[in-house]
Formats: structure tokens, C-alpha cells, sequence
């Protein structure tokens, strides 16, 4: 059976659940610094010229976008009839035409060029010209189609918008919906907040506890305050980092499901939402919180930023900066309840962190290098033949903070703040327990590629917790 009319097909959001143009302009933006000031000015002189221009500059690759698999295997089955298929899109030619290549399916591709810019009613003008009124079928996801379905044959409507298919159905003509593929938004943007990682804030309490002022409702509410605090501060930072690696991402075997990765997000809607989280968390943190503290709140955001953008990519700096960042919640901790911090609080923290910095790179490596990839590994400053050595220099990072938590019991401080200090030598074979089981598991390629994610599953880690705690408390009560 051959199809007389043909079947044309939108891009973005249709085809595919991501925009090419805010994909080349988030690339873009990332890429250079001061790029959104070039976006506007190019902007000044119409979309079809920023369109172009963006498409010239930034690569994109095709085989790595988020396509709709039911979009898909419908086309594939309406090639298989025998039916004329046509990609009519308002994204710029250069990059319709990658994505035609890459999928093998279109015979023909229509497409923004420039002064033109395809979409709405001039994508509509053009079909009516080429095919004639009713002279072919369309699919398509937004309200910007309406005018384009009402002058095709047959409307396909690729959405999960009761509004926009109410307003599809009503021209009369609609064949079929079909879904978008996307997860719901609500969902799509906690998941992308990243929730779980808050329990990594729950350092903040450290200070608190160390110093025994859990009694004090000022301090445990000024704790409580900072966790938040860090906690939307770190969502805005994950939102970013995901725009920021959404190419690397693609390219991950786990990573490649986030919402922005996914196509279950739009790029847009993630520069709306970062800076409205950080910008809340900096509105509470100067409302209830010590100076000190913004300014530690504004250190973390400074260095995570540096670390999704740069940082990352260098070897042996990435770990450190890791280490420092968890390390820096300790000392914000301390400085929202204005106590004091003890080196040996920090040195435990930073050679503790350390190490599980060094465990989360290894784990991407030897996944790396259980899949057959061999080189550099992507988006990082290390290559699969120093899996051995970030091994060794983690197991010793965490070695080494059980050395610093032995020493920490001759102090004379500590006995000031425990009873019974002896008791905390049992605190160490716990610690060494729990790093040599962190790092057996890590080479069992059994880790998490976040070894925070790991611990908080890891029933083993969670009796070391308790027992940790245990200790601590009958140190101080046992005369």
C-alpha cells in the first residue's frame, strides 16, 4: 500500500522531546563566557540569524539526542508502506539535516535558512505552496503547529497537553495523538534537584555535634537554617551542571536518563530554575544567617561552578576541589552556630573526602574500561591506565583519616570534651572496616558512580553510622 499524500514531520519536541536552538545556545553560552551578550546582539537581527549562527558554531551530535521512540517506530513502519516522509522544522538547516542523515528516514528535509525562518504560519505557507491545501499530513507538538495541522489532511499531535489537543481536535482533523515521551514535569524537575544528594549538607551538623551544643535550640535552629540553605544551593548547582554536561551526559550509560539529558526537561525551563534557587537560598541565608556564612555559601557556589565548567576536566585538582567542597560544608556548619573548628575535624574531613573523591573517579574509569573504552576518559584529565594509582591514592587518602581520628584521642582537648577518650580507639576499626569495604566494592565494580548514593544503600554503612555514634556517646557519658 502506497501512501498518496506525504507525511511531514516536525523537530523539536516532536521528533525529538529537546529544542536545537536552545541545545546550540546553552552550548554556547557554556562554552564562551561572555557568549550570551554575542546570542543577543545576533538576536537583534532576527531568530533565523541566530539560528544560523549558532548552528555554524556549535557541533551537535545527532546519534546522542533525545528521540521519541514512538515517533520513531511509527515513521519507521510509515517507510516501510512506502510513505514519502519530509522533516519540516524551524531549526536551521545544518542541523536537520544531521539528524535526517543520522536516522535514514526523511526524503527530503524543509528547514530554517537564512533570513527564513520555518515556523507557525510560514512552515504553513510553504506546504500549502509545495502540496497544496489538504495536500499532505503533519505531525507536530506546540500551538505554533495549530495553523500548519489546519491546513493539512490528517493532524498528528505528539503531546501531553489537554489544552493543546483540545484545541488540535477542535479543527477537526485530528488522525491520532501520540505521546511525547517526556516524564511529568513536576517529577522530572525533583529528580533533577537531586534531593537524596541533600543528605551531603547533613555535614553542616557536624560542627554542631562536635561541639555538644545539640541542646542549644539557637544553634540547632541556625544548623537546621544552613542545611536548607546548602540544600537549594546545591540543586541550583546540579541544574547547571546537568545543562553544562548534557553532551557528556549522552554519553553515560546512567547519566544519559537525567531529565535534561533525557529530553524530559527543557533546557529553557533549567536556566529559569537555577538562578531562582540560588537566589532564594542567598535571600535566607543573609536573612538568618551570620555574614561568615553567606560568604562561605558563596565560596561553595564559586568553586562548584568552577568545577562543573573547569575544574573537572583537570586531574588530581578535581579531587581536591571535591574533597574541598564536602570539607567547606563542615566549616559552614561552624560558622552559622559561630563556633570554633579544630584541625582535627579538618584534617579527618579533608583525607576522608579524599578518598571517596578518588573512589568516585575510579569507579567511572573502571566502568570505562569494563566497557571496552580505552583513551581518555571523557569530559576528565585521566586516561584508563591510571585506574592502579587513583586506587592507591585513595585507599591511602582514607587510611589516612583513621590515622588522624587515632591521634585526635591523645589530644589534651579531647579529654576535656570526653569522659573516657579511650573509648574512641574503637571508633577506629569501624572506620578502617568501612573504607576497605568502600574500596573493595569499588573494585568488584559493584560502586555507585556516586559513593554518597552508595553509602545511603549500603546497609553496612549505615550499622558503622550507628556504631560510629555509639561510641561517641558512651565516650562522653562513661566516667
Amino acid at each position: 500500500m502506497r501512501y498518496a499524500l506525504p507525511l511531514v514531520v516536525d523537530l523539536d519536541g516532536t521528533l525529538i522531546k529537546t529544542d536545537l536552538l536552545f541545545e546550540t545556545a546553552s552550548r554556547f553560552i557554556t562554552q564562551h563566557f561572555l557568549g550570551v551578550f554575542r546570542l543577543l546582539g545576533w538576536l537583534a537581527t532576527g531568530r533565523a540569524q541566530l539560528k544560523e549562527r549558532l548552528a555554524e558554531i556549535v557541533d551537535i551530535d545527532p546519534s546522542t539526542l533525545p528521540y521519541n521512540a514512538e515517533v520513531i517506530d511509527w515513521l519507521r513502519e510509515q517507510k516501510r508502506l512506502g510513505r514519502h516522509l519530509i522533516l519540516a522544522t524551524a531549526s536551521h538547516r545544518i542541523l536537520a539535516e544531521a539528524v535526517a542523515k543520522h536516522l535514514g528516514l526523511f526524503d527530503e528535509v524543509v528547514a530554517s535558512e537564512g533570513r527564513l525562518n520555518i515556523k507557525g504560519r510560514e512552515k504553513r505557507d510553504i506546504l500549502v505552496k509545495r502540496h497544496g491545501e489538504r495536500g499532505y499530513d503533519y505531525v507536530g507538538d506546540s500551538a505554533a503547529d495549530l495553523p500548519v495541522w489546519q491546513s493539512a489532511n490528517q493532524a498528528f499531535v505528539v503531546s501531553a497537553s489537554r489544552g493543546l489537543i483540545k484545541r488540535a481536535r477542535a479543527q477537526g482533523n485530528v488522525a491520532n495523538v501520540i505521546c511525547n515521551g517526556r516524564a511529568p514535569r513536576l517529577r522530572s524537575l525533583a529528580k533533577a534537584m537531586r534531593p537524596h544528594q541533600w543528605v551531603k549538607n547533613l555535614l553542616v551538623f557536624i560542627p554542631l555535634m562536635s561541639a555538644h551544643q545539640y541542646g542549644d535550640a539557637y544553634a540547632v535552629l541556625h544548623a537546621c537554617f544552613a542545611f536548607v540553605v546548602f540544600g537549594l544551593t546545591a540543586s541550583s548547582v546540579y541544574i547547571l551542571n546537568d545543562i553544562v554536561d548534557i553532551a557528556h551526559d549522552r554519553h553515560h550509560p546512567r547519566k544519559q536518563r537525567r531529565p535534561f539529558a533525557a529530553g524530559d526537561l527543557s533546557l529553557a525551563l533549567g536556566w529559569m530554575v537555577w538562578p531562582l534557587l540560588l537566589v532564594t537560598a542567598f535571600y535566607l541565608a543573609i536573612l538568618f544567617l551570620p555574614l561568615a556564612f553567606v560568604g562561605a555559601l558563596g565560596t561553595y557556589f564559586l568553586f562548584t561552578v568552577a568545577y562543573s565548567l573547569r575544574l573537572k576536566q583537570l586531574a588530581a585538582v578535581d579531587v581536591l576541589t571535591l574533597a574541598g567542597l564536602y570539607t567547606l560544608r563542615i566549616i559552614a556548619g561552624a560558622v552559622a552556630i559561630t563556633v570554633s573548628l579544630t584541625f582535627w575535624l579538618l584534617s579527618f574531613s579533608m583525607f576522608l573526602f579524599l578518598s571517596l573523591a578518588f573512589v568516585k573517579r575510579f569507579s567511572e574509569l573502571k566502568a570505562a574500561r569494563d566497557n571496552g573504552k580505552h583513551g581518555r576518559l571523557r569530559g576528565r584529565g585521566y586516561v584508563h591506565e591510571d585506574l592502579e594509582i587513583v586506587s592507591s591514592m585513595g585507599v591511602a587518602s582514607g587510611y589516612l583519616s583513621v590515622l588522624v581520628l587515632a591521634l585526635y584521642i591523645q589530644d589534651a582537648r579531647t579529654s576535656e570534651l570526653y569522659h573516657t577518650p579511650q573509648l574512641i580507639w574503637l571508633a577506629c576499626p569501624l572506620m578502617l572496616f568501612w573504607v576497605s569495604r568502600v574500596w573493595l566494592v569499588a573494585h568488584r565494580g559493584w560502586m555507585h558512580d556516586d559513593p554518597i548514593v552508595f553509602a545511603l544503600k549500603d546497609r553496612a554503612s549505615w550499622i558503622v553510622v550507628a556504631g560510629f555514634a555509639t561510641v561517641f556517646g558512651l565516650a562522653r557519658v562513661i566516667a
